[in-house]
């Protein structure tokens, strides 16, 4: 068959000589939105987010060096406290989840009435709670406290610290509280500016009552858990000032009932219970493998808590914009817009992970200094550093994987990101640490390697639950 012969017979865009094959259209954001103007949402959110969890972890250091000039025992008998705290927290942060879910659909869907009831119904699981919680800490303080292995010299102090943490345990839980609902609603800035308030109060406080200066009685390690209770009670008052104003879309007034409204409760609840066992499963883990690394001996458990107190301070980064994909991500699903949701949660993510990326450059080239800054031990700023290499590394795996942890809490899916925590956290990193600590001979390096494996897995896991999209149906 001759060509003008076939040119008859076929269409005409299929016998072009030189036809190109067309680019793929650039992917449009869903509801006319731009990037600029969602970059402006997500920082606007995620700043005083990562201002506040700085300052606080800041403070928590200046605390520790002022208990430390009392002496090793005084650290020891304050680092007994910290898991217990951090467990009593623990069921507070997880149910305030289920307030923040609630009160961001709330707001997306225009019902400022439901999202000021979920407020108070929080504030009142809250209230109750703390009662509760206190009086078991207060009945079981001391044995608690052995229980973490306390000694001789330490069992009076940290009991003493304990119990000053469960009086005042409602002024920490109240302001917990309040910040959840704000943030639910989208006000970061609010609670930035008390918790920095308390954190300045904290550490003076010490100064008055850990040395007895100013006039002030020498408590020593219990007036640093009074100073930490007192700066939370300045905190909490700040709180409820700022919601009694009226000026904020969640909003107390004289009056309101705080009547139990079992259904609001549920869904709570609901939200919240898995996001406790997340918490929980959490602290197993991490116990679990403190205790592995510890057989390494003094010098490489020490380096180990440098480097782990370093890590700590990177988890505000991820930690931050989880919280912004958290308010987006549900606010869009209140308005009924689950794509536009999707869009600010991986907006987010790639934000994250551009910071991220800054903080795993200086961990790769200055891990040493770094490490400087707590020894001058030649071993342990050696092994030190290279182990900083891998946290640099691990840096934007941890990022992507806690902004759309975030972003599926926002969604009222904490049944998911705690089944993910159980197998990385409790299954895999021990499995892995076993593995490579005792089985290669890798010491140190093999348990960084472990934590690693744990965080690339993780983010693997919850980047796929994510994309699946299943969370855009869940009801709250």
């Amino acid at each position: 068959m001759s060509k003008s012969a076939l040119a008859q017979e076929l269409p005409e865009e299929t016998i072009e000589p030189n036809a190109q094959k067309q680019p793929k259209p650039k992917k449009q954001l869903p509801n006319g939105l731009d990037g600029r103007t969602m970059d402006k949402e997500i920082l606007r959110l995620a700043w005083p987010s990562v201002a506040e969890l700085v300052l606080t972890s800041l403070s928590g250091m200046v605390d520790m060096i002022m208990v430390g000039q009392l002496g090793p025992w005084a650290l020891s008998a304050v680092g007994l406290n910290t898991q217990p705290r951090f467990l009593l927290l623990a069921i507070f942060v997880a149910m305030n989840t289920g307030a923040t879910a609630l009160i961001a659909r709330s707001k997306g869907a225009g019902d400022r009435e439901l999202a000021n009831k979920t407020m108070r119904q929080a504030m009142m699981l809250t209230v109750g709670m703390s009662v509760v919680i206190a009086a078991l800490g207060l009945a079981f303080a001391e044995p608690i406290i052995w229980f973490m292995g306390a000694q001789a010299d330490t069992i009076g102090p940290g009991t003493d610290y304990f119990r000053v943490q469960c009086y005042g345990l409602l002024a920490t839980t109240l302001s917990l509280a309040i910040t959840a609902a704000l943030r639910g609603a989208g006000n970061t800035r609010a609670s930035m500016r008390y918790n920095l308030t308390a954190n300045v109060l904290n550490v003076i406080l010490n100064y008055c009552l850990i040395y007895g200066n100013f006039g002030c009685p020498r408590m020593e390690v219990a007036g640093a858990s009074l100073a930490t209770i007192l700066g939370s009670a300045a905190a909490s008052g700040m709180a409820l000032f700022t919601l009694l104003r009226g000026k904020q879309y969640v909003r107390l007034r004289w009056g309101d009932s705080f009547m139990p409204d079992w259904g609001n409760i549920r869904r709570i609840v609901k939200i919240g219970l898995p996001a406790m066992f997340e918490q929980l499963v959490m602290r197993v883990g991490m116990i679990t493998f403190t205790k592995q690394v510890s057989s390494l001996g003094t010098i490489g458990f020490a380096t180990h808590n440098i480097c782990q107190n370093i890590l700590q301070l990177t988890l505000m980064n991820g930690q931050a914009f989880g919280i912004a994909a958290t308010t987006l991500v549900g606010q869009s699903l209140g308005r009924r817009e689950p794509d536009v949701g999707q869009a600010y949660a991986l907006r987010t993510s790639r934000w994250g992970m551009i910071i991220s990326a800054a903080i795993a450059l200086s961990f790769f080239f200055f891990g040493e200094f770094l490490v400087g800054l707590y020894t001058d031990d030649p071993q342990i700023l050696q092994t030190g550093a290279n182990v900083m290499k891998i946290i640099a590394i691990i840096q934007p795996f941890q990022s992507s994987q806690l902004v759309l942890t975030g972003a599926l809490r926002g969604a009222g899916d904490t049944k998911s990101t705690a089944r993910i925590i159980f197998v990385t956290m409790v299954c895999i990193r021990p499995l892995m640490a076993l593995i490579f600590m005792n089985l290669c001979g890798w010491g140190l390096y093999g348990a960084w390697s472990a934590v690693f494996c744990d965080q690339l897995l993780r983010q693997y896991l919850v980047r796929r639950h994510f994309k699946k999209g299943s969370w855009k149906l869940i009801k709250v």
